[in-house]
């Protein structure tokens, strides 16, 4: 933050300075007591195991400031006084109500100083690729700031627009939520001048019940963009295209299908790139990427949609794109093998991504094995989502599927069905090779982490591709690392 005072956090959050200098100057927030500066005001924030009120004194060690909603003027105890005389400094204190509704307060505040253009990304699956490729392709006309780490919290959103600058010519958010009513605070917040929904999946399921709870919640996004501002919506999702001339805001829909704005053609997978033609009315552009997957050629489709809208060179744009290699999906040659390592996260949308990326990968000689665990917080449908994975999976051209995890042996169940049922041959654990004219796909469970280890070690061959997925709980990036040695 750049000339906010304790006056003005005292004024945003509406609260009532109880020591300190009114004049001093915070430049951001530190929500953990041992770290900070004496620019910084610390937030102590009530968790559900820990209250950060009892770190306050330690916190003042490092920090210039605190919030408190524990010690209001009434306190008779004063201990503002009693950590002054200790540390022989006097140090503002802030009293409010709520301290992470104040860190939003305050971020509002900060945002409406600033007159740069905001984007800001949501959706089930793929914000965060998402927002760095809009980043990225806007880089190649303005300075660009955006959303730091995975910070796109109800915490996380104020602490990133904490550290933006009138020096940025445009800035790239990303907001996400765990339960209902999250994005609209968030969306009014930064105010963005272009919203962007990526998808409409089952993450968070088991907090909003049902996809169409999950759309109405990402689609709150909107109500923070003003009437002239412009809404992207990814034009192959059944949920989202019938928004179509409904909102107030111009709306560009984006995707494969001919009736979108901003669509993609010619679509070639190579080794580990993907290539096509990006179409808005009479203008084609080439594009390259150094990633795979068609759900990369939609983040791509509306990074250069918002460049286009933004007035930044679409080929300067597409060139800019062609650097990019993102954090999520990282390709990793090594002795072994190729690994395709996804184990950030999992979702059954972003389980399919994944599982196409590997499946459409031309020129591969050796073989195509996917090893998969359980995608947690599914709600009360986490077997069914597993199990249509799987059957998805048995279409695709893999050869092995090696799983370890409760909700993981659905995933095996519904691969073996599928091939069952459309091959009529399935090779079991002990079975290799392939049935006269057809792909045989063999089905491998595991006890553990450490057996997948030890059983992927055992059978990878250096032209075989591995791909590595399942939610960060499970862990399968100690595997990763395991592999690529």
């Amino acid at each position: 933050m750049e000339n906010v005072t304790i006056k003005d956090i005292v004024e945003a959050t509406g609260g009532v300075l109880l020591c300190g200098d009114e004049k001093k100057e915070i430049r951001e927030f530190s929500i953990d007591s041992r770290e900070g500066n004496e620019d910084s005001i610390f937030v102590p924030i009530i968790g559900e195991r820990v209250d950060a009120h009892r770190f306050i004194a330690g916190a003042l060690t490092l920090n210039g400031a605190t919030f408190t909603s524990e010690h209001s003027p009434a306190d008779q105890e004063k201990p503002w006084e009693k950590i002054a005389e200790e540390t022989g400094a006097v140090k503002p204190w802030i009293y409010v109500k709520d301290t992470v509704r104040a860190m939003q307060q305050v971020g509002t505040f900060y945002r409406n100083r600033l007159s740069l253009p905001v984007v800001a990304v949501t959706g089930s699956v793929g914000k965060t690729t998402t927002r760095e490729m809009i980043a990225t392709a806007l880089s190649a006309g303005k300075k660009v700031f955006q959303t730091l780490g995975n910070q796109n919290s109800q915490i996380g959103v104020p602490l990133t627009l904490s550290h933006m600058t009138k020096e940025d010519e445009a800035a790239v958010l990303e907001i996400g939520m765990s339960e209902r009513g999250q994005i609209e605070t968030l969306t009014k917040m930064i105010r963005p001048d272009i919203a962007v929904v990526t998808m409409i999946g089952v993450s968070h399921i088991a907090q909003l019940k049902s996809q169409e709870n999950i759309c109405l919640e990402k689609m709150d996004i909107v109500k923070g963009v003003p009437e002239d501002g412009m809404v992207f919506l990814n034009g192959d999702d059944p949920f989202l295209t019938p928004y179509r001339g409904k909102l107030r805001q111009k709306t560009y829909f984006y995707g494969m299908s001919q009736d979108c704005d901003y669509r993609a053609e010619d679509i070639r997978n190579g080794d580990g790139q993907i290539s096509f033609t990006f179409c808005a009315g009479d203008l084609r552009q080439p594009v390259l990427l150094n990633t795979m997957g068609e759900h990369n050629v939609r983040n791509a489709l509306v990074a250069l949609g918002v460049a286009h809208q933004m007035g930044v060179d679409v080929e300067k744009a597409a060139e800019k794109l062609r650097e990019f290699h993102g954090q999520r999906l990282q390709f990793v040659h090594c002795d072994r093998c190729t690994v395709i390592d996804d184990t950030y996260n999992a979702s059954p949308d972003s389980m399919r991504a994944s599982i196409h990326v590997l499946s459409s990968m031309e020129n591969v000689k050796g073989r195509k094995i996917a090893a998969l665990s359980d995608m947690l917080e599914l709600g009360e449908d986490e077997r069914k989502y597993h199990y249509e994975v799987g059957r998805y999976l048995a279409s695709q051209d893999i050869d092995e599927l090696v799983v370890f995890g409760e909700l993981s042996r659905e995933l095996l169940r519904g691969a073996k069905d599928a091939a069952e049922k459309n091959q009529g041959h399935c090779a079991g654990k002990e079975e290799d090779g392939r049935a006269a004219g057809q792909r045989s796909l063999r089905l491998t469970q595991v006890e553990d982490r450490e057996a997948m280890t030890a059983y992927l070690l055992k059978i990878l061959q250096p032209e075989d591709v591995l791909l590595l997925k399942a939610s960060n709980g499970m862990k399968l990036s100690e595997v990763a690392k395991a592999v690529i040695g």
